[in-house]
């Protein structure tokens, strides 16, 4: 007869050990990796390569994307689909855990309502949440492939942003990231 079911963390039993582990971790390591400092202070700047070698280096470690969900849900008794991002800006500055594509529209949401944008930058815009979405990191090389690539890639959306499309999606994800007032 099956008593008690519970879910383990590695070395800690409890999800409230397992979070307060990864918050020790973060901790300890971030003048160490620099991936780490760059989500936690200049989220604008966090490239594929950093994104990759941070999921390794976690990984590793044993607090992947899915542990995480798991342990907060239990935890908090919330199931919020955040990214490592959002875990590891939770733990490390108190931001709030909100969904990432609620995250991702939300910043849209205030980045249009805080620029003037012609129709097709607006709707660039809509394009740009969708890709946030699936990528997590929008730059030139997201933006030089698949159904970017199809209508021209980076080069030609840089033309409908009048050249500052790098500033754009530099401004965009603080927007993602930035913590609601």
């Amino acid at each position: 007869m099956v008593r008690e079911v519970t879910r383990g963390y590695g070395e800690h039993r409890r999800p409230e050990d397992y979070l307060d582990s990864f918050r020790r971790f973060l901790t300890g390591n971030m003048n160490t990796m620099p991936a780490l400092q760059v989500v936690v202070t200049r989220p604008r700047d966090l490239t594929r390569a950093h994104l990759k070698e941070l999921k390794l280096a976690l990984d590793q470690k044993g607090y992947s994307e899915a542990y995480l969900q798991s342990a907060f849900k239990e935890a908090k008794n919330e199931d919020i689909a955040a990214s490592i991002i959002g875990f590891i800006r939770r733990m490390a500055l108190g931001s709030p855990l909100v969904p990432y594509g609620e995250r991702v529209d939300q910043g849209v949401r205030r980045y249009v309502a805080s620029h003037p944008l012609t129709e097709p930058q607006r709707k660039w815009m809509s394009r740009f949440a969708d890709a946030l979405k699936d990528e997590t990191v929008l730059d030139r090389e997201a933006l030089d492939r698949g159904q970017f690539q199809a209508v021209g890639g980076f080069t030609r959306i840089d033309k409908a942003f009048e050249g500052r499309l790098e500033a754009v999606l530099g401004d965009l994800t603080d927007e993602v990231w930035r913590d609601a007032s």
